[in-house]
């Protein structure tokens, strides 16, 4: 069954006459989705330090987890927010990033990539390639430990980690520690039987997800490229260990367990758990689902393992 909580959450949003998100100029659909994190979010917490920071022109914004020491030198995530690569930003996912950091013990890179129509696909693929290279390059100033740094993002940041990961393997550059996946989109072809069978109803729809593909790769020739669907790398051997997050009602949950499982046959570690009852982009809402916060501190608990010294 849906969770309850969902339900409920899904039920208000017909009450009140929210509107779908394709049927929204894509400033609108902005402008909705930030408005719409007090309701659902829980408050930011506490944390030791936030910077905004930039590189070559890409926004960042660095926490450090509540109790850190100024001088401690700490793991860190580069995240990458959610969104579809159209909507989506530094503040929609702030709580989101406070959560993570404290739960995990790691600073947290927030990355504000381009995103289309203005800027269309690989430019999200080359600012989040570009973000990772500078924490790495900038992680003795920042504080950081370079050799325990992972990429993390949900939905199209989870799709953009798992590429992050890919594109610095083909340069034969240093990869990541760790990656985490939240409900990522890996098949821009989107064929996985969950596009079906949750493809209405559950707040990302078909409709939804066609209307965010369109707007960042409008060329169907396009969608195969690994940088748009790492589920169609010829090869995912050597990536880092990962975790999978998903959930039982979304239309990205078959491509998040596909890609774990092609990153599995591949010879690398990776976890993959499903929440049964829930719905895309739950993860942001533990104001009013309180699996939201059990899967924060599971997505901390695994990160806080993953990089200890």
């Amino acid at each position: 069954m849906l969770d309850p909580q969902a339900r409920a959450l899904l039920d208000l949003m017909i009450e009140r006459g929210i509107p779908p998100t394709h049927t929204l100029a894509p400033a609108d659909a902005r402008r909705f989705y930030l408005e719409r994190r007090f309701f659902t979010q829980p408050d930011p917490a506490e944390v030791a330090r936030v910077e905004d920071r930039a590189t070559d022109g890409v926004p960042l914004r660095l926490y450090r987890p509540r109790g850190s020491a100024a001088e401690a030198v700490l793991p860190a995530l580069v995240y990458f927010h959610g969104g579809g690569w159209v909507i989506g930003d530094l503040d929609t996912h702030d709580s989101l990033c406070r959560q993570l950091c404290n739960a995990s013990g790691c600073a947290v890179v927030a990355v504000d990539y381009r995103m289309g129509p203005e800027h269309r696909f690989p430019a999200a693929v080359d600012d989040c390639v570009q973000a990772t290279r500078w924490v790495r390059a900038q992680a003795a100033t920042l504080k950081l430990d370079a050799d325990r740094l992972a990429v993390g993002g949900d939905s199209a940041g989870g799709n953009l980690a798992a590429v992050v990961c890919l594109a610095l393997r083909e340069g034969k550059q240093t990869l990541p520690a760790f990656q985490l996946l939240i409900y990522p989109a890996t098949d821009m072809r989107m064929v996985a039987p969950s596009h079906q069978s949750n493809g209405q109803g559950y707040l990302l729809t078909r409709d939804t997800m066609d209307y965010f593909r369109g707007h960042y790769i409008p060329d169907a020739k396009r969608w195969s490229d690994w940088r748009a669907s790492p589920l169609l790398a010829p090869n995912l051997a050597g990536l880092p260990p990962a975790l999978v997050l998903t959930a039982g009602f979304d239309p990205l949950r078959d491509e998040g367990r596909q890609y774990a499982d092609a990153l599995s046959a591949a010879g690398c570690p990776a976890q993959y758990v499903c929440f049964e009852r829930q719905i895309h982009g739950f993860i942001s809402m533990g104001r009013v689902i309180d699996e939201a916060n059990t899967a924060v501190e599971l997505c901390g608990a695994v990160l806080r393992r993953a990089l200890r010294p």
